[in-house]
């Protein structure tokens, strides 16, 4: 069998990704033989197209789901897109503009019309591209989440909701994103520090020559002042009790009044009052019964409840309504303010505006008891478990959630109105039909009289069914799939969507599935660049995805990530990683040619290889044990940590070494057969990781039958090791290691062969790795000796003592100065490690292995201080 001089991943992974899918190797149907291991992919936005946190968070499920599907478990990974309401609408409605379409040309149907096909034309794209990245997903059980079975999903949780008292409408303060006219929930609202001006604003107090001064960052919003607010305990304003103020430009007369909620610290301790334009202002409103004013249109222009600058944006009022108040003398000052402003997460560049509004909302503390008590019970597992605070705290504190959005890419709300103030809900127009006769004894209600709410459900409302609706459970909740297949297994995503998803999703579950939608959860963390920046677009920073994947191979690139990819900690990309995946691709293609390079000749077993097999058998299951370990708590990088040691330090370093033969020697048929079988092993091992480079090796290693694919090899069990064995074996490395140095300290050549001496304990339990030793560190000779060799270069391995026996080469003059050079040098390396872990950014911020790896180097340098200081 013909091997190529050097890995290609580019010819390799459509051949064999092409193999995966026609022999169906990712299908899954219901087997009562086989444990299910269900995965339910976080739905990216169809607008998507693959970004670095998809790649993270994929190769993460991929890993999980191939150890799972060789473990033999019944492997699910469900695909699926997200219709993602107000970003796939701003796209369609871009597009038509660009046609000279505007969406109020179109109709409700109009307008989806467009939308479904912009879906079908680009919503496809982002699974396609996990496909490069080696995703092997059920790709026919693939969901969007507008689909039939979802959509009817969300119908039913809303009347369920709705007839259960669960679901109300009401005119509250909500979050409005201006650009996309919409309400967006708490969660959605990213708050960011800007700078700011404080201005200080004089009211005329009503009949009277004294003046008030409140201090606002927002002086467009005095247009809809409704009253004044004082502290009753501030001294300075008591005696303006019960008076009234007037409102600068507009001259309207509103209350003083007082209330405990004002700050007496901050700016003038007076508070104006907008309750249409501020959550709080909204509140005091409420409760001192105060008027609304209103002066706001949805696009966050100025209305005709403003009298002053109608139609002129928040951002043009603020600084035509500065320049009015100073030129009538109303404006004090300005000051220079830095504060926490809201924006919405859709649209980055949008500051949220409070606003009053009729919308739909869920009651959610009708809900969060199971949700709260069966994750702080580890009924449902987080990894790291650091985020069952986090979650606890939102629940514990949760406000109820506004559902509707004015939009029409979306499931639309199905309640529908009659008369003055009638509300009926129902799967049908029909259905609220009934409801509506029923609850009024109307019986001359018909159609016609019926209208349904224009706005849809917020994306997240339906998503947070997905673990049910994917298998059917609402419409057919005694179907085989979701009997079989829920709850999931696992979940893995980004710990910023805790709130978004995961809590709504257990909410759900255990409102509708009467389980849990999952048995773990493992949050990744988010992907940044070097300087902890998040990765974006508008920033510049965020490689190509694919093109790292053209570049390094996809194997390459899942390396390069997942060694740094601590559970719930970010992971700090540097494309360096990624050159380090591919240079380990390459490391164990070169080792598999090498192996299948030697001439195979019948001859004896040397005693070196008979001890690299015994010692690596031993290995690589002590590994085995770790991974399995490993995997159990989600800790994935430091599972990848040890394959690739196993591999490159291991196999590659030693194993090879102690088997090859000699240069234009044969190998004998048991060493390579074993080889071989190690060879094998591993791949199985690193197929979760690699499944390109491995299931390549795996098939050229011999002529498989059809379906024999590594990607449904079994999963290599335990098998027992002996510690002892393996540690002894890592002295023998060390040993080697020693001599090693010793030439380089001397400048012998490594063809000059070494006399060893060994002053030991228990020298015959030595003897059997001396073959070993012999070879590997081209020793002539090792002997026991019970005295303190002279002329010679020791070192000490446990309680033993070696002598590398130097003769001519020994120069105590020329030694003296080399060893006193490697003590400055190890000084000064030990200096700048210093340096870097006094640093508590560089500590806080690196990887755990990072930081450990340094303190390692130290000890290291200490410790050969040491040895060199006892030489001299």
């Amino acid at each position: 069998m013909s091997i190529s001089a050097k890995y290609d991943p580019s010819e390799v992974e459509n051949k064999r990704y092409k193999e995966w899918m026609d022999k169906g190797f990712f299908s899954s149907k219901p087997n009562p033989e086989k444990e299910p291991y269900t995965i339910l992919i976080p739905p990216p936005n169809v607008t998507g197209v693959l970004h670095m946190g998809h790649m993270l968070n994929n190769t993460i499920q991929d890993v999980l789901i191939r150890k799972a599907r060789m473990e033999g478990k019944e492997a699910c990974w469900v695909p699926g897109t997200d219709h993602a309401s107000i970003a796939t609408e701003a796209k369609v409605v871009n597009l038509l503009r660009e046609k000279g379409i505007t969406k109020a040309d179109l109709t409700r149907e109009e307008f989806l019309a467009h939308a479904f096909e912009w879906k079908e034309k680009y919503g496809g794209i982002i699974l396609n591209q996990l496909q490069r990245l080696g995703a092997s997903c059920d790709w026919d059980r693939t969901f969007f989440t507008m689909d039939e079975k979802n959509s009817k999903a969300v119908v039913d949780v809303f009347i369920s909701y709705f007839n259960k008292g669960y679901i109300y409408r009401d005119y509250k303060m909500v979050n409005w994103d201006p650009q996309a006219q919409t309400t967006i929930s708490n969660e959605e609202v990213i708050y960011k520090d800007v700078d700011a001006a404080l201005y200080y604003v004089e009211y005329q107090v009503e009949g009277s020559d004294e003046k008030i001064t409140i201090a606002t960052t927002r002086p467009e919003t005095i247009l809809g002042d409704s009253a004044i607010c004082i502290n009753p305990e501030d001294e300075r304003y008591t005696h303006l009790k019960g008076k009234r103020a007037i409102v600068p430009l507009v001259n309207r007369s509103i209350p003083i009044i007082e209330d405990e909620y004002v700050d007496i610290e901050f700016g003038t301790g007076c508070l104006k009052v907008t309750p249409a334009h501020d959550t709080n202002d909204y509140d005091l409103g409420q409760k001192h019964n105060l008027e609304t004013i209103d002066i706001l249109n949805d696009d966050a222009t100025l209305n005709e409840a403003a009298q002053f600058f109608v139609g002129q944006s928040r951002e043009e009022a603020r600084k035509n309504i500065t320049k009015q108040l100073k030129e009538e003398g109303s404006l004090v000052k300005t000051e220079s303010l830095r504060h926490n402003v809201g924006f919405s997460e859709r649209n980055p560049d949008t500051v949220i505006e409070p606003k009053l509004s009729l919308q739909w909302f869920v009651d959610m503390q009708k809900l969060v008891g199971p949700a709260l008590d069966n994750v702080m019970n580890d009924n449902i597992q987080f990894f790291p478990d650091k985020f069952k605070n986090t979650y606890k705290h939102w629940l514990e504190n949760i406000k109820d959630w506004p559902i509707s959005r004015q939009l029409w890419w979306g499931q639309q709300i199905p309640a529908y109105y009659y008369g003055e103030d009638g509300v009926a809900v129902g799967k049908t127009k029909e259905e609220a039909l009934a409801m509506a006769i029923k609850d009024t004894g109307n019986a001359a209600l018909t159609l016609d009289d019926l209208r349904q709410d224009e706005d849809v459900v917020d994306t997240w409302f339906s998503s947070a069914l997905l673990p049910i609706s994917v298998f059917d459970g609402f419409e057919n909740p005694d179907n085989e799939e979701y009997k079989y297949y829920y709850p999931t297994q696992v979940l893995v995503t980004g710990w910023d969507i805790i709130f978004f998803w995961v809590a709504r999703m257990i909410l759900s579950g255990y409102e509708f599935g009467k389980d849990k939608p999952f048995e773990k959860v493992y949050f990744t963390g988010m992907v940044r660049d070097l300087k902890r920046r998040k990765m974006s677009k508008s920033l510049g920073n965020s490689p190509d995805a694919l093109g790292l994947i053209d570049q390094y191979g996809a194997d390459g690139v899942r390396v390069g990530m997942l060694l740094s990819a601590a559970a719930g900690n970010d992971l700090l990309f540097d494309e360096k990683l990624c050159e380090q995946g591919r240079n380990f691709s390459n490391k164990i293609w070169n080792a598999f040619r090498l192996i299948k390079s030697w001439e195979i000749k019948d001859q004896p077993q040397e005693a070196s290889a008979a001890t690299a097999n015994k010692w690596f058998n031993n290995r690589v299951n002590q590994v085995l044990e770790e991974l399995d370990d490993l995997f159990t708590k989600f800790r994935l990088s430091e599972a990848l940590m040890s394959t690739y040691k196993l591999i490159w330090d291991d196999f590659c370093s030693w194993y090879l070494e102690m088997i090859k033969p000699k240069y234009g020697e044969a190998i004998d048929q048991q060493s390579y057969d074993e080889a071989i079988g190690h060879i094998e092993k591993m791949m199985r091992i690193i197929h979760p990781f690699m499944p390109f480079l491995s299931e390549e090796i795996w098939h050229n290693i011999k002529e498989r039958e059809e379906n024999d694919y590594l990607i449904v090899a079994e999963w290599p069990k335990v098998e027992s090791f002996d510690t002892d064995y393996i540690k002894q074996i890592a002295n023998v490395f060390d040993a080697i290691s020693n001599v090693r140095n010793t030439r380089n300290t001397y400048g012998i050549s490594p063809k000059e062969a070494l006399a060893l001496k060994i002053k030991s304990t228990d020298y015959s339990a030595l003897e059997n790795e001396f073959a070993v030793i012999t070879k590997l560190a081209n020793v002539s000779s090792i002997d026991e000796t019970s005295t303190k060799e002279d002329n010679a270069e020791s070192f000490i391995i446990d309680r033993d003592e070696y002598f590398v026996l130097l003769g001519d080469h020994a120069n105590a003059d020329d030694q003296k100065e080399e060893v006193e050079a490697e003590i400055k040098r190890l000084k000064g390396f030990i200096f700048g490690i210093d340096k870097k872990l006094s640093n508590e950014k560089f500590v806080n911020n690196a990887p755990e292995q990072v930081v450990a790896m340094e303190q390692k180097k130290k000890a290291d340098a200490e410790a050969k201080i040491a040895m060199l200081e006892a030489k001299l």
